[in-house]
């Protein structure tokens, strides 16, 4: 087996955290232009609600435009029923980009 990498460690450090919650997982990737986010049923694995930068063609800073995808995908869960869920940051700092768009969801009325 190949070692893991700082990055995978954390990664899997933080999902296994959440994953023990039993709620559904609000999952953030982010590259270097655009930030993505779905919320996820782990015991079905199954992807319940997804928002990106990329589908909404959102121009500005790339914190603002977070914080309006954070919000666009609250409104899409609060529609399905969804009202809670465990953040799942991944292998990123509770911090820019990745903060904004937990900001923008709370906004938008999910809890976690």
């Amino acid at each position: 087996m190949a070692r893991l990498t700082a990055y995978e460690r954390r990664k899997f450090r933080v999902r296994n955290r959440i994953k023990r919650t039993g709620r559904l997982r609000l999952s953030v990737f982010r590259s270097l232009k655009h930030i993505y986010a779905q919320i996820i049923d782990d015991e079905k694995g199954h992807t319940l609600v997804a928002e990106s930068s990329l589908a909404l063609k959102l121009k500005g800073n790339k914190t603002e435009v977070a914080r309006q995808v954070g919000r666009a995908l609250a409104e899409k869960a609060l529609a399905l029923g969804i009202k809670q869920v465990a953040f799942d940051r991944g292998p990123y700092k509770y911090h820019g980009r990745v903060k904004a768009l937990a900001e923008g969801a709370r906004e938008g009325g999910l809890e976690f």
